[in-house]
């Protein structure tokens, strides 16, 4: 039968497609070997047999440094030797280990893998090999410990964050506890950084942050903390105040005042030496004191206090300062909430002339009053300084604006009243902001007001940091007709250079000067003074806070014949001022 003898000499031999499909499997297992992770393989001792590239590029050495050796060779003395005895035990047992391992390079850094350890046995199921792979962790370790430095350090200086403080401070808190101490902790603020960033510019405001942030180290003990937590604000934890409140107080006032005296030691900036001043805030604090959140609260008021007070000072926090400024927040809340819901009301105080034995109401200064559904009626003081630090000012003020606009519309159509004039008191804050003018004779042209019966108020103070846009908006609502009035002249700036060139109508002698004005010869020159300059200039000059008549003589001697003030009368409501108007002014 040859032909089966050709079909068999055609059929390869079995043995012969076992040993080519053995090669065909080594040569992907080598090439597996070489271009994989790391790995190395060793004898059931340890030894090592074989190495592939990654593993020489990982661990820096050569294959012939390493085969025969035994992976001892890398150890770096991060692990002990139970965590080596452990790893022996699971392979024995499971026939497999896998975990994080420090090791050391050739070149003696020491780096963190992860490595997979896998027993390799015979037929008979004894360990003949050990196949190690490696993946080295050392590029993530790097991240997470950027990460960690973004997310509990301050990029600008070095230091620790608000999140790390928080956490350092309830660190401080349980060993507190512990040991049954005080803690304490400080909130200092640059007093002057704004002025300092805006004049020369934010880096040399940032390098003042960095040096101040070296200086505050170098006060404080080793285990006290001092973090930034954003702008010109820094904290310092000081763990260890003392074991009573009396030396705790002790210790955190010699500390702060280390850190006002070392600050003060003056700084060398790219703009020259500069020395720092700022407002330091303190609280004492025990385990059983409120969260940390609560603390940073009560030494962010106890630092905004000192600044109040002048700034360059330390002050501690107290709970009557914790209700001051609770009752602050409270009132500006509800405030907010009285604007919104029409709770302001305008009381009027007449300005008078009196010339030839006649007296004449000429108009009046709108006063805003809150009619407070719990505390009835409050005057300026109040709530006025609240509304200036929390910005509502602007909403106030532009709610009078709106109102007084309104009432001399509504007093055009009354002849007893369309002559009179209605002046307003504007802020600084109110008057520079862009389009204040725009907004002005916008509401001057919705309400129908006569724009000439208009009369605002300026404070000269107003001048001192924007005095060219402050003229530009004077000179744009006068060339509408408005009238303005320099309020509190004499008291402040007092610049006659920028005097003439601003659009007034009206100078007010300040009724600091008018109080004493029968008793000192001071007061009496200013308001001469004023009266004289507001002639030579050709403006109206008017006294406010006239009490007496002889006030009011000394005042006509100077050749000022206007005033306000309650010897005519006080600020009155709208029916009572028009009242007032209508039944004429008695001389008096």
């Amino acid at each position: 039968m040859p032909w089966l003898w050709d079909a068999l000499r055609r059929r390869p031999d079995a043995g012969q497609e076992r040993l080519r499909a053995a090669d065909d499997q080594l040569r992907v297992a080598d090439a597996i070997f070489s271009n994989a992770q790391p790995v190395m393989v060793t004898d059931a001792r340890a030894r090592i047999q074989r190495v592939n590239p990654a593993f020489c590029a990982l661990m820096g050495y050569q294959p012939e440094e390493m085969l025969e050796q035994t992976p001892r060779m890398f150890r770096s003395n991060h692990h002990g030797q139970d965590f080596y005895d452990a790893m022996v035990a699971t392979i024995k047992q499971t026939g497999h280990w896998e975990g994080e391992v420090w090791d050391r390079r050739k070149s003696g850094d020491v780096f963190p893998k992860w490595m997979s350890i896998t027993a390799v046995p015979n037929a008979a199921g004894e360990v003949i090999h050990m196949v190690a792979c490696y993946t080295d962790l050392s590029g993530q370790q790097h991240a997470q410990q950027q990460i960690h430095q973004l997310a509990f350090y301050d990029v600008l200086t070095g230091l620790p964050n608000r999140a790390l403080l928080r956490e350092r401070l309830q660190r401080a808190q349980q060993e507190c506890a512990r040991r049954q101490r005080l803690g304490a902790l400080l909130l200092l603020d640059l007093d002057d950084f704004k002025v300092l960033n805006d004049a020369q510019g934010h880096p040399v405001g940032d390098a003042l942050l960095r040096l101040a942030g070296e200086r505050l180290q170098q006060c404080l003990p080793a285990d006290a903390t001092v973090a930034r937590l954003g702008g010109d604000e820094f904290a310092l934890v000081l763990p260890e105040a003392g074991p009573d409140a009396a030396h705790a107080a002790a210790q955190a006032e010699a500390l702060g005042e280390r850190v006002l005296q070392a600050l003060a030691q003056g700084f060398a900036l790219p703009a020259g030496d500069y020395a720092a001043r700022a407002s330091v805030g303190l609280v004492l604090f025990a385990a059983e004191q409120p969260a940390a959140d609560v603390l940073l609260q009560q030494v962010e008021m106890a630092m905004y206090q000192a600044k109040s007070d002048g700034g360059a000072r330390l002050h501690f926090f107290d709970s009557a300062l914790e209700r001051a400024i609770t009752e602050r927040l409270q009132l500006e809340r509800e405030l907010r909430a009285g604007i919104a819901a029409g709770e302001l009301v305008l009381h009027y105080q007449p300005q008078v002339l009196v010339q030839g034995g006649r007296a004449q109401v000429t108009g009046a200064e709108a006063l805003v009053r809150w009619q407070h559904p719990a505390r009835g009626l409050l005057g300026p003081g109040g709530f006025i300084p609240q509304a200036e630090e929390t910005g509502l000012i602007l909403a106030l003020g532009h709610w009078v604006l709106c109102a007084a606009c309104a009432q001399l519309a509504a007093w055009r159509a009354d002849p007893a009243l369309a002559p009179l004039t209605l002046a307003v008191n504007v802020s600084a804050a109110q008057f520079v902001q862009p389009g204040f003018a725009d907004g002005v004779l916008a509401e001057i042209a919705r309400s129908g007001a006569p724009a000439g019966r208009l009369k605002l108020e300026l404070t000269e103070s107003m001048l001192v940091d924007r005095p060219d846009a402050v003229i530009a908006t004077m000179q744009q609502l006068r060339a509408h007709g408005l009238q303005f009035s320099l309020d509190d002249f004499g008291t402040g700036y007092s610049s006659l250079a920028y005097l003439k060139r601003l659009p007034l109508t009206q100078l007010k002698i300040d009724q600091g000067f008018v109080r004493d004005l029968e008793s000192d010869g001071s007061d009496a020159a200013i308001a001469r003074s004023v009266a004289a300059l507001a002639h030579s200039l050709g403006l109206a000059v008017i006294a406010e806070g006239v009490e007496t008549p002889a006030q009011r003589d000394l005042l006509a001697a100077m050749d000022c014949h206007a005033y306000q003030g309650y010897l005519f009368s006080r600020p009155l409501p709208l029916a009572g001022f028009e009242a007032y108007v209508r039944r004429g002014v008695s001389p008096v």
